[in-house]
């Protein structure tokens, strides 16, 4: 089971936002979804080791190489190299991410289950739990699976939590191999209507809801996220339908409502206007009247 391996774009060794109390944050490469508002979407995409970024890194942290079945680094052949990426060296400049024909990123990491759990114990002192996310953290369920099997059985591990934030797309069955390790999942409803949903992340939103529920039933489902983005997202046309969705689940389940930002986004997301306090306070104000609980709002508006 310690020989799962997953492609890792960041670690954050602290959060306070991700889940409760504080945790160590994973973040993990490739998404499913391609949403429009993405604030992150150089972790949609894998790199193709097409060689681009190397020559556009200003301080030579990118370079090629070819690796054999024997684990050693040749010179790079035609059609065959790989992008290696030297994180002492890197400025985090993203420059690489600019040239990208895939807006991918080439810093990532591979870590085995036994390399993140010596991560973990380096930091289980100072947190309370683990999160994983990503991209979409489920499109790799197995290293999830096994990473959250280990820390369950570890004496020394056994005080994290372990959390997945997720948009909802994963299946029954996969859920049904998560339940058991997992304490609780975020879940992301990106619009009500299947329209908007599939017009903001080329995905329809079917699977979404069946996540929240099943999540739901099991008493797992930690929280639902609505990113509110004036004039975009339907939350506040649909609020009847919203609000009267939100009361079947679990009392204890926390509604949180992000306000969109033009952080990390391209395209014509740009160009959208962003969410504002008042935006924010009139959505939950909706919402309240109509008898949703256990609101959660934003604590910055930047």
């Amino acid at each position: 089971m310690t020989g799962n391996k997953a492609t890792v774009s960041k670690i954050l060794t602290f959060s306070c936002v991700d889940g409760p109390g504080n945790r160590l944050v994973i973040f993990l490469q490739g998404c499913n979804f391609k949403c429009k508002n993405c604030h992150n979407p150089h972790t949609i995409g894998h790199c193709n080791d097409c060689g681009d970024c190397v020559s556009q890194c200003p301080t030579q942290a990118l370079s090629l190489y070819e690796q054999v079945q024997d684990g050693q680094d040749l010179q790079p052949q035609k059609g065959t190299s790989r992008v290696r990426w030297d994180a002492s060296l890197c400025s985090h400049c993203d420059q690489c991410l600019a040239v990208c024909p895939q807006q991918s990123s080439p810093k990532t990491r591979q870590y085995s289950v036994a390399e993140m759990l010596a991560v973990l114990r380096k930091n289980s002192l100072f947190i309370n739990g683990i999160t994983v996310t990503g991209g979409e953290a489920t499109l790799q369920l197995k290293f999830i699976t096994a990473l959250f099997t280990m820390i369950k059985s570890a004496p020394d591990l056994l005080h994290l939590t372990c959390m997945v934030d997720s948009n909802g797309s994963l299946s029954s069955t996969g859920w049904q191999n998560l339940l058991p390790v997992i304490d609780g999942a975020m879940i992301d409803l990106k619009a009500w209507q299947q329209e908007t949903h599939l017009w903001l992340t080329g995905r329809n939103h079917h699977r979404v809801f069946q996540s929240i529920e099943l999540l739901a039933r099991h008493q797992k489902l930690y929280e639902v996220r609505l990113l509110y983005i004036p004039g975009i997202t339907d939350f506040d046309a649909e609020i009847d339908e919203l609000a009267g969705y939100l009361n079947t689940l679990p009392t204890d389940t926390r509604i949180k409502l992000n306000a969109f930002q033009h952080h990390g986004v391209t395209g014509e997301a740009q160009e959208w206007a962003v969410c504002l306090e008042q935006d924010i306070n009139q959505l939950a104000t909706g919402l309240t009247s109509r008898g949703v609980k256990n609101l959660v709002l934003p604590a910055v508006y930047v």
